[in-house]
Parts: C-alpha cells; sequence; structure tokens
C-alpha cells in the first residue's frame, strides 16, 4: 500500500453560502432541502452509515455529518436556516461528543435552529427525497404529498427548484472542482496499489481490499459498490470471491469519494500474469482508441450522444479490423453492430454522486425536448446534453462478450450474417474489458482527472505485480 500522506482539505464555509446565495435567487419562493435520514439494517440499532441527500451536502457541507441526519435547510430570499436536532442526551456514550447547534452554526457560518421551530411555508418547494421516512416528514411539514424518487414527474414550484438545482450542479465552481481532484488523486491511488497486488492465485477479494485500503488510508470512502472481477462481461458484478488465475483480465471499477460526497470513477483492466496475450492486447488497443477518440470530441458546444457514437464507431472499426464483423462501418453501427458488444452508454455526469443528478432523472440528464433514443446502444445513454465548461462526465466504453445477448435471435437480429463467429471465438479469453476516466470538460477542450493511472499496454504491464 502507498504510504498514507494525503488528507482531505474541506472546502471553505463561503462556497457553500455562495451555492445558496445563488440558488436563492434562481427561485421565486421559499425551498426545503432534507438530509435525509440514516436506514436500518436488519434493525433499529444496526444502521448502515448515514450519507446525506446530495443536494443538502451540496449546499451546506459534509455528506457524512452525523448532526445533520434528520436536518432540514430552508432557502427563502432572505436568508438561509439550517433546522437541526440537537444532540441525544447520553448518545455520546456510543458515538462520542456531537457539536451543539450553536457550534454547528458556527463552524458551517449558517443560521441554525432546533428542528422543533421549524414552520415551512405552505408554498415551500421540495425535492423528492429517496427514502420514505423523509417523503413523510416533508409531507406533514407542508400538508401535502410528497413522493419518494419522483423526479421526471415533478410540477410546479417543486420543478422549479429541481430545474434550478440541476442548473447550478450541471456547471461545478471552484470548490466544487477541487474536491473531483482530490476523489481522482486518491482514486488513483487505489487502481495503483491494485495493480501492485495482483498476482495469480488470489482472490478478487484481496485486490479489492488493496484498493480499498488506500481509498480509506487517505480519509475518503467508496463512492459506490467496488466491482473488483475476472468476469468484467457482467457490468455491475459486485461478487469478489472469485480466482485471479493466470491468462485472466482482471476488470477493476472503484472509486475514491471525499467527505464531502464528491466521486471519482475509474475503470481499468489489466492482466493478471503481467502480459496481455495477443488477442486479449488487440482487443484491448481498439478499446483504447475507442475510449481516446471519445475523449478527443469532448469540448464546449459537442452533444453528448455524439461523444458517445465517437466510442462506439472507432470501437466497431476495430471490430471490423479483427474479421468480427464484415460489412460497411456506418451501417453497421446503424444496425446496432457496436451495441452487441458495447450496450450500454458511454458514460454519465459527474459530481457529488458517481452518477451525478440521477435521482432527477432525465429531467438533469436531457436537454429539454429530448428523450431517449430506442437505437441499440443509444437508449442507455444517460446525458444528451451539450458540453459545457465546468461540467464532469465519464467516458467508459467497454468490449463484452455477454452469452444473453449474442445467444438471443431477437438482439442478433439482421446482423447475423454480418458477425463472423468464427473470428469472434479465436478472442475467447477476452471477456470483459471497460476503460474509464473522469474528464472535465475546459474552455478549450478535456482535461482527464485521472490521467494518472496506467492505461497503456505498456504501462499497465509495467504496473501489475507491484
Amino acid at each position: 500500500m502507498l504510504e498514507p500522506d494525503f488528507w482531505p482539505t474541506p472546502s471553505p464555509p463561503a462556497a457553500f453560502a455562495e451555492r445558496r446565495r445563488r440558488l436563492a435567487a434562481r427561485l421565486d419562493g421559499p425551498a426545503l432541502i432534507a438530509a435525509g435520514e440514516s436506514r436500518p439494517r436488519n434493525f433499529q440499532g444496526n444502521r448502515f452509515p448515514f450519507r446525506a441527500d446530495s443536494h443538502f451536502a451540496y449546499l451546506v457541507g459534509s455528506a457524512a455529518e452525523g448532526a445533520f441526519e434528520g436536518a432540514v435547510l430552508l432557502i427563502d430570499p432572505t436568508r438561509a436556516t439550517l433546522y437541526a436536532h440537537p444532540p441525544e442526551p447520553g448518545a455520546a456514550l456510543w458515538t462520542g461528543p456531537a457539536p451543539s447547534l450553536d457550534e454547528l452554526a458556527a463552524r458551517l457560518e449558517l443560521r441554525v435552529r432546533p428542528f422543533e421551530e421549524l414552520r415551512a411555508p405552505p408554498n415551500a418547494a421540495v425535492l423528492p427525497p429517496q427514502e420514505t421516512e423523509t417523503a413523510l416528514v416533508l409531507g406533514e411539514l407542508l400538508d401535502r404529498d410528497v413522493e419518494p424518487g419522483g423526479g421526471p414527474a415533478l410540477t410546479g414550484a417543486d420543478a422549479a427548484l429541481a430545474d434550478a438545482m440541476i442548473a447550478l450542479r450541471l456547471i461545478h465552481d471552484e470548490a466544487a472542482i477541487a474536491q473531483l481532484r482530490e476523489a481522482a488523486e486518491v482514486t488513483a491511488r487505489a487502481h495503483r496499489a491494485g495493480m501492485a497486488r495482483t498476482r495469480p492465485g488470489l482472490r478478487e477479494a484481496q485486490v479489492r481490499a488493496a484498493m480499498e485500503a488506500e481509498i480509506i488510508a487517505c480519509g475518503m470512502s467508496c463512492s459506490y459498490g467496488s466491482i473488483v472481477s475476472v468476469h468484467g462481461e457482467v457490468l455491475h458484478n459486485e461478487r469478489h470471491d472469485g480466482l485471479v488465475a493466470a491468462g485472466e483480465l482482471l476488470l477493476a471499477d472503484v472509486g475514491a469519494e471525499t467527505p464531502e460526497g464528491w466521486a471519482g470513477d475509474v475503470t481499468r483492466a489489466w492482466p493478471v500474469s503481467g502480459r496481455f496475450t495477443a488477442t486479449q492486447r488487440a482487443l484491448y488497443e481498439h478499446l483504447l482508441a475507442a475510449q481516446l477518440a471519445a475523449i478527443g470530441a469532448v469540448r464546449p458546444g459537442v452533444r453528448y450522444l455524439e461523444v458517445h457514437r465517437a466510442a462506439g464507431k472507432r470501437l466497431l472499426e476495430g471490430l471490423i479490423a479483427e474479421g468480427i464483423f464484415r460489412g460497411e462501418l456506418d451501417g453497421l453501427y446503424e444496425r446496432g453492430a457496436a451495441a452487441l458488444f458495447f450496450p450500454h452508454g458511454v458514460g454519465h455526469l459527474l459530481g457529488l454522486d458517481v452518477h451525478d443528478l440521477e435521482d432527477l432523472g432525465d429531467r438533469a440528464g436531457y436537454a429539454p425536448g429530448r428523450s431517449r433514443s430506442e437505437a441499440p446502444g443509444d437508449r442507455y445513454l444517460r446525458l444528451d446534453r451539450e458540453l459545457e465548461p465546468g461540467m464532469a462526465v465519464t467516458i467508459e466504453p467497454g468490449f463484452y462478450r455477454i452469452d444473453a445477448l449474442l445467444s438471443d435471435p431477437a438482439r442478433v437480429g439482421s446482423l447475423e450474417p454480418d458477425l463472423d463467429r468464427d473470428a469472434l471465438a479465436r478472442f475467447s479469453d477476452v471477456r470483459g474489458i471497460r476503460i474509464e476516466d473522469d474528464v472535465l470538460v475546459t474552455e478549450r477542450g478535456a482535461e482527464v482527472l485521472t490521467a494518472a493511472i496506467p492505461k497503456r499496454v505498456a504501462e499497465l504491464e509495467a504496473s501489475v505485480g507491484g
């Protein structure tokens, strides 16, 4: 493990005050932003770690601050007030000392009052919480129904609040970008540690442990459930009990999250033995070329759908070169050939969540007036907006041999005569590869925040096994 010489830097209170001011300026009336509650794990005394709602964390601070549990932020045109629960008597015995409301107010530079004093304006707007308990609390405060997870169906003042928050969070401020850089740095440490730990005969869990240990040692947590698997064709595979054998590729999709909730999200795939086979190297190089083509397309004014298509077409070009497909590039792409091996979107927004703003659904991910395509390969795209400076996105094309897709006549359809299954069989030692980086849109193009993580063939081979 690398030396734990890193520790997160908190954003200054002024950054949150400015966000609250900018949100209030976009609203015609008051708004309630709830922090949410922790959830019980099997029984009430055993709780999942508290993690504040991301909209709340964006406006107040640390996503993991226990004092925020059950709190509500009231924003109106003149000021913001945090209504929080004072520490329970006796709780220090179990959880240690907690800040008083006065101490919390001094630290946050924000007016803080006891939750019992909250008298919610009846016309206050809310964002849909993700759990029922908080929806019920908001409903009681406002004397109306509040549906959990109801982002796409919002109306009236709630819709206006959602649109205002989307407008703010789509374009990251300096404090947010600093947080994303720290998440990227620790994510890079984790991936280098995983590569160094890898050798034949281990369990996937041992490589995962080396990666997550680096994240924890740097004062962060994982921004999602780690994927560390020789079965990279299972897109969200969270099992870690498999053996890591020579001749296989290990896929690791692991990211760090800062205490304020900002996420890193990176995938790499590397050879367990430290050397790619000829067939693994060929497909890996084609996928890397697809990822670099997509990153090269990232710049202000470009529609993210075109970034996605740049990756799909470059990958398909490689598959044609290897004889896996026969035919003309554009025609094959339009018929969904790339989607047989790259069935998901090229990436998503990145910020306070690993899939940033996804609680608000396509309202956040798609520009007004746009809806999801029905075309194979495009229908799962989470983002279809023109890129702007300050946006952060992931770029993560993949190649997967998924038997459920390749053996389904309805999915293969008219592509069957163009698919050379004998040529595909030569690549049987490649089950799943994904190459993912975190990319910040700049005034002139793009900055890869995670460029320090090896991804060229020679770099990966030099990094595996210490």
